[in-house]
């Protein structure tokens, strides 16, 4: 009797039995009131998580598809000891307080009939499921076909065909990756009962290779972070424990201070009548460790522990909240990121900014309204399957980008490596003169804007400008860039040397494409005799070295043609040769680069020298108003000299003042902005720090239409002010805006 045959017959009977052969076979007793009885429990905690209850004919499908995965698993057993079905179930579960849709849940209950089923075939799924649910088992039951051990240098081709079938899959339907993920959660979350050491170590390896980065990218942070710190667990368990134990210590200070500027911040919501929810949240064991390596520092010396986040009712309360942060505590320069105006390629929308406290220690905040948290707890989930209506412009833009990673990878022209550093960074944001939004990663120059744009601008890139400005190859671009690149038709098309500028795999691809198809014999020999002096240097015949395991390695993932030309290239460095060649790592202590900083006086006060000085508060003076310097207890205060209090002032405390030009300061300014309509304010923050200023506070002086908005900003001098507000001025949502003074 096939599992088709005895499914299709215990589903019709209340009782049956049935014998199976082999090792383990026996006689094994089915009771379909018992089953039944199982799936209403899943049901019901499925039900409870998605925090929404299914319709009759949903739990109908769900009950259907746990009596199927029951039967099948039926005498399957967990390297817990526990019944196979268990595994199925907690990955259900995991989506189900993801949010995700009943298609979903019924692929995830099915996942491993396919692969781990006794002749339980895609056509049976598709017969009893439907097409859709049968395409999802199908991706999952691909993606997890790649499972050989791989040695200690983790064979870069099993890598390569295991992200290949991943990004196919998801291509095909996004939500394999979803259950992939869920499925790979809940296998680390039991990997201690795994007895084989060398699996367990693969499987956490290959967590935190290609997992977790993908999780970062889709936007699903919770399970990003939990698996990093289970594949750190296993990895690299002396540290996991020290860093544990670390934190643990530190918890009652931690929680304390957290508390403190939770119940400081709510305060002032309060105050200003706004209902939030102010939580705090922790760094995670990982992140931690990998901070303390990455930057050579010691637990003590990692203060960014703790973060907020301020959950409020929509958009325009979120810039509110972050002008009444900034009043509180001082903001740190740069650290303001506007993630509503600019979302990441994944969809993630959020105000980020960074403060110092009264402790001198930073804090990250995060503000965002409901809708945004939701969309940030499940990242691409929200924008697929969450909504009524799903995002699919968001969707369609991974596909393509899948497709095109996928592309790469089988021509050889980009590296796992590559991939995997695309999937952990950052992003920033930065736009074509025409106003069209390109995410690229952190880090990225402009060859790697030209190459986003078109291959042929790329091979024809001759140099950039941004905001205006010319800039050098190796210029990292920032959020809000407005880039333009030249080209030169006559050019001969990109060098060796781009390849060091060069940040996305895509760039690097498209370079290496070039380069192998132009200069290819070139780069060979130049990689050969790169490789000669390192065996002249280290006593050692070319031939030996061709031998040595470390070079094996190399060749048992290129080809040897492609191994020399990556030398050539300097994509395989003497460093990494070398290493190889050893068999051991070689550390290169990096030279101190810290800069000592001139401190400038910012005002010059006739006959009087060394004095303290304050801005005032009533009138906001900055770099080029007309100015007079108050004496006063505390020291200087200087005003504009129109300023109506000066009349006030007895004239022999008013001294002449000018400023001084060396300055470098930013200086507090309100400007009054009238807009058409509330949904342009997070298009008008953008634009003010795009335009050189620095966003600190806002308030609503009028909310109906049009709105009116008073912004307090810091801006180096009246020029760039006046210039800001004649670029504000001309927006076609700007019905007015000007400075106020007092």
């Amino acid at each position: 009797m096939t599992a088709h045959d005895r499914i299709r017959l215990t589903l019709l009977s209340r009782v049956i039995i049935f014998f199976t052969e082999g090792e383990f076979g026996g006689e094994i007793v089915i009771n379909r009131t018992e089953i039944e009885t199982e799936a209403k429990v899943v049901i019901r905690e499925l039900e409870s998580l998605k925090k929404k209850s299914f319709t009759r004919e949903e739990k109908k499908l769900l009950t259907k598809a746990y009596e199927f995965a029951r039967i099948v698993h039926e005498g399957q057993k967990r390297f817990s000891g526990e019944p196979f079905i268990t595994h199925p179930v907690e990955v259900a579960k995991i989506l189900a307080g993801l949010g995700v849709d009943v298609t979903t849940l019924v692929a995830a209950l099915l996942h491993d009939v396919v692969e781990d089923g006794e002749n339980v075939s895609l056509d049976q799924i598709k017969e009893e499921f439907g097409s859709e649910v049968a395409r999802i088992v199908d991706g999952v039951t691909k993606v997890s076909s790649i499972n050989a051990p791989i040695g200690s240098d983790h064979d870069s081709r099993k890598k390569i065909e295991t992200i290949q079938k991943m990004f196919l899959a998801m291509a095909e339907d996004m939500r394999v990756i979803f259950v992939k993920l869920a499925d790979r959660l809940h296998n680390m979350r039991t990997i201690h009962y795994v007895q084989d050491q060398e699996k367990k170590r693969y499987k956490a390896y290959e967590t935190l290779e290609i997992y977790a980065p993908l999780a970062h990218k889709l936007g699903i942070y919770s399970i990003k972070s939990e698996l990093e710190d289970l594949a750190f667990k296993v990895l690299y368990p002396d540290e996991y424990y020290k860093i544990k134990e670390l934190v643990a210590e530190k918890r009652k200070e931690r929680e304390k201070r957290t508390n403190e500027y939770i119940s400081l911040l709510t305060s002032a919501l309060e105050e200003h009548k706004i209902k939030a929810i102010v939580e705090g949240r922790y760094k995670h064991y990982y992140s931690i460790w990998k901070k303390m390596k990455e930057k050579g520092k010691r637990f003590e010396e990692i203060y960014d522990l703790i973060a907020l986040r301020v959950i409020v009712k929509d958009v325009t309360t979120c810039y509110t909240v972050l002008g009444i942060v900034h009043n509180i505590w001082k903001p740190l320069p740069g650290r303001f990121k506007d993630y509503i105006a600019a979302p990441k390629s994944n969809g993630y929308r959020s105000l980020h900014t960074a403060v110092i406290t009264g402790y001198g220690e930073p804090l990250e905040i995060q503000i965002r309204d409901e809708e945004m948290h939701r969309e940030a707890e499940y990242g691409l989930i929200a924008h697929w399957i969450y909504k009524e209506k799903p995002d699919l412009k968001t969707a369609k833009e991974w596909i393509e980008r899948l497709l095109d990673w996928r592309k790469e990878l089988a021509q050889g022209f980009t590296e796992f490596e590559d991939i995997k550093k695309e999937l952990q960074m950052d992003e920033v944001f930065v736009f074509t003169p025409k106003g069209d939004i390109l995410h690229l990663p952190k880090g990225s120059t402009p060859i790697d804007f030209a190459y986003a744009i078109h291959t042929e601008i790329g091979h024809h890139y001759s140099g950039a400008k941004v905001n205006g400005k010319i800039v050098p190859i190796d210029y990292q671009l920032k959020n809000g860039d407005v880039v333009e690149i030249i080209v030169n038709k006559n050019s001969l098309g990109p060098s060796v040397d781009w390849l060091k500028y060069a940040k996305t795999h895509s760039a690097r691809a498209k370079i290496r494409r070039f380069l192998k198809e132009k200069l290819a014999p070139e780069l060979v020999e130049r990689g050969k005799e790169v490789l000669r002096k390192i065996c002249r240097k280290l006593g050692k015949s070319f031939e030996e070295v061709m031998q040595t395991e470390g070079i094996k390695r190399y060749l048992n993932t290129y080809q040897e043609k492609d191994f020399f030309m990556r030398i050539g290239e300097g994509s395989i460095t003497t460093q990494d040769l070398i290493e190889a060649i050893l068999g051991k790592k070689i550390v290169v202590k990096k030279r101190s680069t810290k800069k000592k900083t001139k401190i400038q006086n910012l005002v010059k006060v006739d006959g009087i020298d060394s004095i303290e000085f304050h801005i005032a508060k009533c009138c906001h003076p900055i770099m080029g108003d007309p100015i007079a310097a108050v004496v006063s207890r505390r020291g200087m205060t200087i005003h504009r000299r129109d300023c109506r209090n000066l009349k006030n002032i007895s004239q022999d405390r008013v001294f002449p003042a000018e400023w001084n030009l060396e300055t470098s300061e930013m200086f507090d300014a309100h400007i009054r902005v009238v807009l058409d309509s509330e949904k342009n304010l997070p298009s008008l923050v953008d634009r003010i720090t795009n335009l050189g200023a620095e966003f600190v506070a806002m308030k609503t002086l009028k909310s109906e239409e049009p709105l009116v908005v008073q912004i307090h900003i810091k801006i180096s001098n009246t020029t760039e002010l006046s210039g800001l507000l004649d670029r504000l001025r001309s927006y076609r949502y700007v019905l007015d805006a000007e400075r106020v003074v007092q």
